[in-house]
């Protein structure tokens, strides 16, 4: 990934996002009460961000393999709500790991 791709990926992550926050704000006079509406507004942009970031995970690293454990181990410790830098540090510890064994079996 090249940084001019990454430079687009954040222009289309902020575009997402402002336009659900404009749109409230233009085109929304009251309050809006519909609980369904409100969690899409709120959610749109992590889900925007998530599909952007997903397949990076997967392909920037040597092997699938150690993307897939990377991401496995993320999630695992995020539903045990760790925070943050203990998420990212283990996920980033497995993902040299696995590509160190496959390296040297491979």
């Amino acid at each position: 990934m090249t940084l001019f791709d990454m430079l687009i990926g954040c222009a289309i992550m902020f575009g997402v996002t402002y336009i659900c926050k404009a749109v409230g704000l233009l085109f929304v006079k009251k309050q809006i009460r519909n609980t369904f509406i409100q969690s899409f507004l709120y959610y749109l942009p992590y889900s925007v961000l998530a599909v952007m970031v997903f397949p990076s995970i997967l392909f920037s690293t040597s092997f699938i393999w150690s993307g897939i454990a990377g991401t496995v181990v993320a999630l695992i410790l995020s539903l045990f709500r760790k925070g943050l830098l203990i998420v990212s540090l283990s996920s980033i510890l497995t993902v040299f790991l696995v590509e160190t064994c496959l390296t040297f079996f491979v």
